[in-house]
């Protein structure tokens, strides 16, 4: 009896090995927030666009994902400070959250 039962544990643990990869993504999500400390309005960012996004003004974003999200403090995606160009932009790395210097306006994921 106990190798039929050792025989059907190992069979569920290999379905769910298999179910895994389809739904391997669904826990990925990333947002912008209007307040710091990921509080007011959410903006959630779709992971499979990598165009430039313009959004609202964002103090702090999460990034639960496998992808980086380039944060930019002008509109279209241009580097610098606010009204300042320059090299200056943050990179939100994978699983991470934070603070921005300044309110972010565009975002690419990458």
């Amino acid at each position: 009896m106990r190798p039929a039962l050792i025989a059907g544990g190992l069979a569920v643990l290999a379905s769910m090995a298999l179910a895994l990869p389809a739904s391997a993504d669904s826990w990925e999500n990333a947002a912008f927030y209007a307040g710091t400390d990921l509080t007011g309005t959410k903006h959630s960012v779709d992971l499979t666009n990598k165009q430039c996004v313009n959004i609202t003004p964002a103090k702090s974003a999460s990034n639960i994902s496998a992808a980086d999200i380039e944060v930019f403090f002008n509109a279209d995606c241009q580097k610098g400070s606010p009204g300042e160009p320059s090299d200056l932009y943050y990179v939100l790395g994978s699983l991470h959250q934070g603070n921005f210097p300044f309110p972010a306006v565009s975002y690419r994921v990458r």
